[in-house]
């Protein structure tokens, strides 16, 4: 059965080699690759954080909506806490 998820993911840019827009569109590889469906995909631009994060100022916001099966949560959460340009991720089921 397929679930309907929300996901807002944090980029830490600032050793990055290469666009924003590639990043985004790694980060979305990587979703598809753990068996989502990707419906849209909105880069909210960069933000500052209230208080600093991890020796960070500031991340890119980007909000991924897609499709997939119950456990796919539990396998992006695991594959994007190896990406080092991943800085936060928080998913949300949506109705």
């Amino acid at each position: 059965m397929s679930r309907k998820y929300q996901g807002l993911i944090v980029l830490n840019t600032k050793s990055l080699e290469g666009t924003v827009d590639d990043l985004v569109s790694a980060i979305s590889k990587e979703l598809q690759a753990e068996g989502a469906k990707i419906e849209k995909v909105a880069q909210l631009g960069r933000r500052d954080f209230a208080y600093e994060s991890r020796h960070l100022q500031s991340g890119h916001y980007v909000n991924y909506t897609f499709q997939g099966a119950a456990d796919v949560i539990a396998k992006i959460q695991a594959r994007l806490k190896l990406n080092g340009h991943v800085h936060l991720q928080h998913f949300s089921r949506v109705a």
